[in-house]
């Protein structure tokens, strides 16, 4: 179950809770609600009260509210996170790294560095200019120089594959600039993500 689909669940029973708990509630047999629900209650309202926290600080937070049984948005599946942004575009016949993306592989090498436990797939891409054999190399070219970038943080090789598509995946099905631009990149695949 996603982290998404978990929060609701874990919403949803905390509204049923505390819409069934009004405290003091006479109950048949002479017992209150507090008695009944209380630790229920309390342990409902905490949840709440996390998963309403933001969630979009650092990792040590993401784990504070894990040990508690809380839910936390990965910074995989944050749209506000760096780590979201999982395309590097290249220039044509080109495996340079433009500038613009450097601090977002900063970002995803310093993550992975900090979570030995996550792997990425880097693949490879190109426009489809060009003989196959020579776009399959062009795409490798791209993906070992993204490779490289993040393993400067002191990422293990065990964490990262490379891949190389060449032209074989486009995103953009045209045959200009347009779409070409969009077809050479490199994307960075998270197991579960």
């Amino acid at each position: 179950m996603n982290s998404k689909m978990r929060f609701l669940s874990v919403a949803a029973m905390a509204a049923l809770i505390s819409a069934c708990s009004a405290p003091g509630e006479k109950k048949p047999g002479g017992g209150t609600d507090e008695k009944i629900f209380g630790e229920q209650g309390e342990q409902a309202a905490g949840e709440q009260a996390g998963a309403q926290a933001e969630t979009a600080g650092t990792d040590a937070e993401a784990q504070a509210l894990a040990e508690r049984g809380e839910m936390a948005m990965s910074p995989l599946d944050d749209p506000e996170s760096v780590l979201s942004n999982r395309t590097i575009y290249f220039d044509y016949d080109s495996s340079k790294v433009k500038e613009e993306y450097l601090d977002i592989l900063t970002a995803h090498g310093e993550y992975l560095a900090e979570h030995p436990e996550q792997a990425v797939r880097i693949e490879g891409h190109t426009d489809e200019r060009g003989s196959r054999e020579y776009n399959i190399a062009l795409g490798d070219r791209r993906a070992q120089a993204v490779k490289r970038l993040i393993m400067f943080h002191g990422v293990s090789t065990d964490q990262i594959t490379t891949v190389s598509y060449g032209e074989e995946r486009p995103v953009a099905m045209g045959h200009d600039e347009a779409a070409w631009s969009e077809n050479r990149r490199v994307e960075l695949i998270y197991a579960g993500h």
